[in-house]
């Protein structure tokens, strides 16, 4: 494969080389890449701005990660954080810093994702920066976003009583992580061996190729369906929960045989010979929404079998709790992802 140099084109260079197939798609983009700065008006719409630090080594692990799929990982990981506000995404900035062991194909690779993502999604890339890095990949990308004042939804604004909801299924993208890290051991062990990931296809493309919940913001939209509250599931299910029994200051009820498992999910956790349910609870990166909602639109939800309603939430005296299939009643604790815990 053909490697250019990146010292070959210089930073701006490299800038005009990535951005140069660039079309903005959203009339709030006003001024695109190419200034000192970008101009978006969102003509009396508010504003939301969310940002996310990818770090090699910590974040994702280029021996099993495409940089395509990176690539359009960095972006829907902040997508989804924009649509857990209940906003629409329109426009991204990307950074990125790289070493030397980075050819220009492989940057290219990398914002053929990026620009995947932008076209799935219908944002437009407006900016960024690049830098050199001491060793290994780091990325920074900004998701810009815009809602109605009176239809943005927080953490904090859930009630008792309020039905506690999900989008699709959850657990899968750990489960496809433990195939990925299983493979990488025997191929540091054995080089020539050929990765063997047992057609778990399922697990593994939650992992890699994450797609956030536009679908679910659409389905809102159009049954107008107004959240009390909600945000995206990237550190475990209960440790979401718990942000919102927290910030809501309110307790809640969890039923285990209410959370959503895809059978793959199911099947490939016995092979690890765990229980989806903690997998579910803990694993993190599933990307799906955690929502309240007053009982009265529960009848909307039966329209849409993406979403399942797992509990409801109580006064903060209550505490959260979540009750296995066997009837036992738990404290909710948060054992997902910690940033500095390593």
């Amino acid at each position: 494969m053909e490697r250019t140099e990146i010292s070959s084109l210089g930073e701006f260079g490299l800038i005009h080389h990535l951005t140069k197939n660039i079309e903005l798609k959203n009339v709030s983009s006003i001024v695109g890449v190419g200034d000192d700065a970008a101009v978006i008006d969102h003509f009396g719409k508010q504003t939301v701005v969310t940002t996310d630090l990818l770090i090699e080594g910590v974040h994702f692990d280029l021996i099993y990660t495409p940089l395509k799929h990176l690539g359009y990982k960095s972006v829907v990981v902040n997508l989804s954080d924009v649509y857990a506000m209940n906003a629409i995404p329109t426009q991204i900035t990307v950074s990125i810093g790289f070493s030397n062991r980075f050819s220009l194909e492989a940057l290219d690779e990398f914002y053929e994702g990026v620009y995947a993502a932008c076209e799935a999604y219908g944002v437009d890339l407006v900016g960024g920066d690049t830098s050199s890095s001491q060793k290994g990949f780091i990325i920074s990308v900004t998701a810009i976003g815009e809602a109605e004042p009176d239809k943005l939804v927080k953490r904090s604004t859930a009630k008792p009583g309020d039905l506690l909801c999900c989008s699709g299924d959850l657990g899968g993208a750990y489960i496809g992580l433990l195939f990925l890290e299983r493979e990488k051991k025997v191929f540091l062990e054995s080089p020539q061996a050929l990765p063997d990931l047992e057609g778990e296809k399922y697990v593994i493309g939650r992992l890699l190729r994450p797609e956030a919940r536009k679908d679910i913001i659409e389905f809102f939209e159009e049954k107008q369906i107004l959240p009390t509250a909600m945000m995206d599931i990237s550190d475990g299910l209960s440790s979401e929960i718990l942000h919102i029994c927290k910030q809501s200051n309110l307790g809640c009820v969890l039923y285990e045989e209410k959370i959503p498992i895809a059978e793959d999910t199911r099947n490939a956790a016995y092979k690890f010979e765990i229980d989806p349910t903690a997998c579910a609870l803990s694993g993190g990166e599933d990307y799906e929404l955690l929502f309240t909602l007053h009982p009265s639109e529960y009848e909307k939800l039966t329209l849409n079998e993406q979403i399942s309603p797992i509990g409801y939430m109580t006064e903060p005296e209550l505490g959260a709790h979540i009750f296995t299939k066997g009837g036992a009643r738990h404290k909710l604790t948060a054992q997902g992802w910690n940033a500095f815990n390593r």
